[in-house]
């Protein structure tokens, strides 16, 4: 039998179940109704929610400030809270992308949470920059975020011998591709992407923020500086902050190239 709360709409009812706190049900249901766009005409206020629900106001209060934690919801002391509207952060197709640039233009501040920079070996990704399995590796991770709410999960590896004087670098704003291009001399100019929509994982899901439901663009990319290999990247960008564009004319629009094929190969190879 389906789930009810799942499948209708307006608020599902609250039972006191033991180890599960009635905030804790009352914010996934929150939730749920904020993912089927019920608040689009406004988000209801504190004492409506009382009523609707049957449950306390502090119990509304402990359900709504997570919400206004996540940046689902928008509200200040003594002002109605109401449904946030995420900026969305625009991409251009076949262009170089970055980040940085997407949310500069969108006049947003941005700034970085550095989680490792350092020194590694790994054979897999070596070897897809066309290296000697353990040939030594620069691996920068950051939590980028865009008007101070998370935007994306970046993991870039490059070779040592290129870039090693990033190792020294502030990662904490700017644009990585600046850094390398003034401390190292290496200037992409050009590569190869897959854009892909995944759900992240939940460890992933905690960093990045959002609904439980939001799916992320896994963005894959190796790039190049003049036919040489000098950047592996994997990103994870919010699904609900960041959209793709493209100019197309009837008669050559673009391609979309399939995954897999249902044998399992590759249809391009």
């Amino acid at each position: 039998m389906p789930d009810r709360a799942a499948t209708t709409t307006g608020p599902a009812p609250l039972r006191r179940i033991a180890g599960r706190r009635l905030w804790e049900q009352l914010l996934a249901d929150l939730r749920r109704r904020l993912d089927a766009d019920e608040f689009t005409g406004g988000f209801p206020g504190e004492l409506a929610l009382v009523e609707e629900y049957g449950v306390s106001r502090h119990t509304v209060r402990q359900a709504v400030q997570i919400l206004r934690e996540e940046g689902l919801v928008i509200g200040s002391r003594g002002r109605p809270s109401r449904q946030a509207e995420p900026v969305e952060i625009a991409q251009r197709l076949g262009a170089l992308y970055s980040l940085h640039e997407s949310v500069r233009a969108m006049g947003l501040e941005q700034r970085s949470v550095v989680r490792s920079l350092g020194v590694v070996a790994d054979g897999v990704v070596a070897a897809r920059l066309g290296l000697e399995e353990s040939t030594p590796l620069v691996h920068l991770e950051r939590l980028r975020l865009a008007g101070g709410d998370p935007l994306a999960l970046d993991r870039v590896w490059l070779p040592h011998e290129l870039a090693a004087p990033l190792l020294h670098a502030d990662f904490s704003s700017g644009a990585l591709y600046e850094r390398y291009a003034e401390l190292c001399g290496v200037v992409l100019t050009g590569g190869e992407e897959t854009i892909q929509p995944i759900l992240p994982t939940p460890a992933e899901h905690r960093l990045l923020g959002g609904s439980p439901s939001t799916a992320a663009f896994a963005v894959r990319r190796l790039g190049t500086a003049k036919g040489r290999r000098v950047e592996w990247r994997q990103t994870l960008v919010r699904g609900d902050r960041f959209v793709l564009r493209t100019d197309f004319a009837g008669s050559g629009g673009y391609h979309l190239d399939l995954l897999g094929s249902p044998d399992g190969r590759d249809p391009r190879r």
